[in-house]
């Protein structure tokens, strides 16, 4: 950056001067370690966990917050009042092989405050050391499971939607396609979808454009964080890996929130237009001046508190919160 704000080169393509402070705090952060190629899987979520925990923090109080383990996976259920309560269930970003509970935590708190809904943020195994299809089967369970004992967990079955950032927004709609696939197809009245990463071909004109990372995501390590998720070159074509090339039809209500300034935007508006081909509701969409990760940013941004405002909102009215 150069002598202040109103200098800044980022301003000219459009960055929102609120997300200035976090794009350089987060990189900054990642600039304090060694070079993450040259480290280890457990030192590099470490040092992740580390970057994020600043960006977690604060945010709203609630009536309970509490660890849980459902089936077979440790969750964190935010509830901002006693229940039962129509839930989302949320799964943290960070390419299926960082991050955690503890660095989306602000994220969800504030969806449960603003929605006025339980959030019900997943632990699922991480990549590389799990590889698709193995989180989906696990998420698919913690669903079916959830829709028929929810009251046990303080929740409302009957009122579940499904929601992510990032990589966790992939696994969200591949969760969704997958009960489309069985008998609980009506498991779900909503899913929320921040910033996806839906086509691991990697073609796109944002692709190209933001390739180098300056906007916190670049296409070198979007191309490590899918070898890690895959098994084969093979199942990047595969729908539930890419969901861009799966049938839509028939799915729920669809919530999207597109950042601008970001590798994945293009394929993100892409499923939004093949979302309305198929006749699938859809609101939300692209958030100019936003950057990958930016609703993490709420403490210092505008433009995210809006956003969590738009997605907690269509929430409410598709929950009856």
């Amino acid at each position: 950056m150069q002598n202040g704000p109103n200098s800044d080169p980022r301003l000219a393509e459009g960055l929102d001067p609120e997300l200035i402070a976090f794009v350089d705090g987060v990189t900054a952060a990642y600039g304090q370690f060694p070079a993450f190629q040259t480290l280890d899987i457990e030192t590099r979520r470490q040092f992740a966990e580390a970057v994020r925990a600043p960006w977690a923090k604060g945010g709203p109080a609630l009536y309970r917050s509490v660890n849980r383990v459902i089936g077979q996976l440790r969750t964190r259920i935010h509830t901002p009042r006693p229940g039962p309560l129509p839930a989302l269930i949320y799964l943290h970003g960070g390419g299926w092989t960082f991050f955690s509970l503890d660095t989306h935590d602000r994220l969800m708190r504030e969806y449960a405050s603003r929605a006025g809904i339980t959030v019900i943020g997943v632990e699922y195994p991480l990549a590389p050391e799990t590889k698709f299809p193995n989180q989906l089967t696990l998420l698919a369970d913690l669903v079916r499971l959830l829709a028929n004992r929810g009251e046990e967990w303080g929740i409302d079955p009957a009122r579940l939607a499904i929601g992510g950032d990032s990589a966790g927004a992939n696994l969200a709609l591949a969760t969704a396609l997958t009960l489309r696939e069985s008998d609980y197809g009506d498991a779900l009245s909503g899913v929320v979808l921040n910033y996806g990463a839906f086509d691991a071909r990697m073609e796109s004109e944002s692709h190209r454009r933001f390739a180098d990372g300056h906007y916190l995501l670049g296409t070198a390590e979007m191309e490590t964080l899918w070898s890690n998720y895959i098994r084969e070159p093979a199942q990047r074509t595969d729908p539930f890996v890419s969901p861009i090339l799966a049938d839509l039809k028939g799915l729920p209500p669809t919530f999207m929130t597109i950042a601008d300034l970001d590798i994945l935007r293009d394929e993100n508006l892409a499923l939004k237009s093949a979302f309305e081909a198929a006749n699938v509701p859809v609101s939300g969409g692209l958030y100019p001046g936003s950057v990958h990760a930016f609703l993490e940013a709420v403490s210092v941004s505008s433009l995210a508190a809006r956003a969590l405002d738009d997605g907690a909102a269509w929430l409410r009215e598709r929950l009856g919160a």
